[in-house]
């Protein structure tokens, strides 16, 4: 019987519905705890690629399958019923992120409305951080899956991210994209995010003009989730 996805026999395995519940996603999660790359991707019917360089993404969409996500690239949490977004995290040997994590696309025409109504915090709200082992020297296919942690920010995290959005989305709003670099945010930072450069999006000028421009993200700095994973889990490098 194949523990992941309930039902279903076999190495090949048809994707399971939504999750009804927060217990269930965390079962569904645990079950792969522990597992390699290849051997989920067979449990997808999906082969293992040799490594990530024309796959970035491959190991999220993976686990979206084998989880039942639902939200598809709409601007809500993956799990839509449950209110709970997946988040891959790339970890290096140490047990720590290796890199920044991509939250969602900045709304560069919209109002930026509240810190309650943004795409950020309805991402944020509520996450189940899966964390991936990415030393570069264990091949992709050996590479496990560690154990999952569901993650509400607390107090003073939500503090940080709510001001670094405040600030970010004015200089959007006041046609001050260009201004923006990857050092502005403490916890939170837009940078470019596009398939290649000649992607484009409309942005506002200081002028209140539309602008082509080259599409932005939102992404976690890497030393705010690894404060998140020294907070959960024991042994951690501080």
């Amino acid at each position: 019987m194949n523990p992941f996805l309930p039902g279903v026999d076999g190495a090949t395995a048809m994707k399971p519905p939504p999750p009804n519940s927060e217990q269930e996603l965390l079962e569904r999660a645990n079950a792969l705890a522990g597992r390699t790359l290849e051997q989920i991707a067979n449990l997808a019917g999906r082969p293992c690629p040799a490594d990530l360089r024309h796959n970035k993404g491959w190991h999220g969409q993976l686990l979206e399958t084998l989880l039942g996500a639902s939200a598809g690239s709409l601007a809500e949490p993956d799990f839509q019923t449950i209110g709970v977004e997946l988040k891959t995290l790339p970890i290096d040997h140490r047990g720590l992120p290796k890199e920044s994590t991509y939250v969602c696309t900045v709304p560069l025409e919209n109002q930026a409305g509240t810190w309650e109504q943004s795409w950020v915090h309805n991402k944020l709200r509520r996450v189940l951080w899966m964390p991936v082992e990415a030393d570069t020297t264990i091949p992709l296919a050996r590479r496990r899956i560690g154990t999952p942690l569901l993650w509400s920010p607390d107090t003073g995290e939500e503090t940080a991210l709510r001001q670094d959005w405040e600030e970010l989305m004015d200089m959007v709003c006041l046609g001050e994209l260009e201004k923006i670099t990857a050092h502005h945010g403490n916890v939170l930072q837009i940078r470019p995010k596009a398939a290649d450069a000649k992607s484009l999006t409309w942005g506002i000028s200081a002028n209140g003009d539309r602008i082509p421009t080259t599409p932005r993200g939102f992404y976690l700095r890497s030393h705010f989730t690894a404060q998140i994973l020294r907070k959960n889990y024991i042994a951690l490098p501080r």
